[in-house]
């Protein structure tokens, strides 16, 4: 099981372009703190990425990507010396133009900006291990093919919009946020201890994969041991020291996680999600969900079901 792929799609809530568009300097945008990850790709001309006004510039040039995972305000500016403006001021400024992809020999800096919603409670078990920033120059999307062919059509979409644009671009936006990691991790040779790391490992990863291929069943932690061929104490002792809890602390977490994206993307009733997720009565499930999200599986239903992209 691509246990990555698989978190990410169940976390994940949606995704949206934030803007396509050309600035002529001076120029400068602010990114106010909310919960959403942010990407920005620069498809012409350079400028400079900080978190803050404190805080050291990164700049990036024409082809880079950049992922802000945290959600943090951050600001994009021509120069550190261009006082910024919230984001919708931006783009009615003057020194924004949105015909991107007619007009885009007059513009000096052309960003394709977006962001993704991620719905967990707690630390997410991957946001939460990435930096501050993560950078790809354009030397290491032009080395990696596939991040490259996801640049080159996301920028096609934004800049000649057809019928369809906009499905187009967010199966795109998707597929570029995995794009990114794998680029990061392909230079990232020595990891922190974490998920991540415990994706690595010989008998944790494999544990993981168990518990995200068959999550309904009755999994203990003699059964996971068993499984991966390691003592059960060696067995738990690692898989807490990598995952940073308990195996089956987080095999409730993950079936919740399940039944929170099936609560948001389907119709099925509760009693039968209850049993996908491995719980033989809604009662449970329900007292586990609660104790997991804050809200019961309908509390939760009526809250998430609008947020779909």
């Amino acid at each position: 099981m691509d246990v990555l792929a698989d978190v990410l799609s169940a976390t994940r809530i949606g995704n949206t372009i934030l803007c396509g568009a050309g600035f002529e300097v001076p120029w400068g945008i602010k990114f106010d703190p909310e919960p959403r990850t942010h990407f920005h790709f620069l498809s012409r001309g350079t400028c400079w990425l900080r978190l803050n006004e404190q805080t050291p510039s990164i700049q990036l040039f024409q082809g880079d990507v950049a992922l802000v995972p945290f959600g943090g305000g951050h600001i994009l500016s021509d120069s550190d010396n261009t006082s910024p403006l919230p984001l919708i001021e931006a783009l009615a400024s003057k020194a924004c133009n949105l015909e991107i992809g007619r007009h885009s020999e007059s513009n000096s800096t052309t960003l394709i900006c977006g962001g993704y919603y991620f719905e967990h409670e707690g630390k997410h078990p991957l946001l939460s291990l990435l930096p501050d920033i993560i950078h790809i120059p354009a030397a290491q999307t032009e080395g990696t093919e596939s991040l490259q062919a996801v640049l080159r059509l996301i920028n096609s979409e934004i800049c000649n919009k057809q019928v369809g644009t906009d499905t187009v671009a967010s199966r795109l936006v998707d597929i570029l946020f995995v794009c990114i990691l794998r680029a990061w991790l392909a230079r990232e040779p020595e990891l922190p201890a974490g998920w991540l790391t415990a994706l690595k490992d010989p008998h944790v990863g494999q544990a993981l994969s168990l518990m995200h291929k068959e999550p309904e069943k009755h999994w203990t932690v003699e059964m996971l041991a068993k499984q991966v061929l390691v003592s059960r104490a060696m067995f738990a002792k690692r898989f807490t020291q990598l995952v940073g809890e308990p195996p089956l602390s987080y095999l409730t977490h993950w079936r919740m996680d399940i039944a929170a994206r099936m609560l948001r993307e389907s119709k099925q009733v509760i009693w039968a999600i209850a049993q996908e997720v491995g719980y033989e009565t809604e009662a449970s499930f329900s007292k586990a969900f609660r104790r997991t999200k804050g809200l019961s599986p309908g509390q939760y239903r009526s809250k998430h079901r609008i947020i779909q992209n």
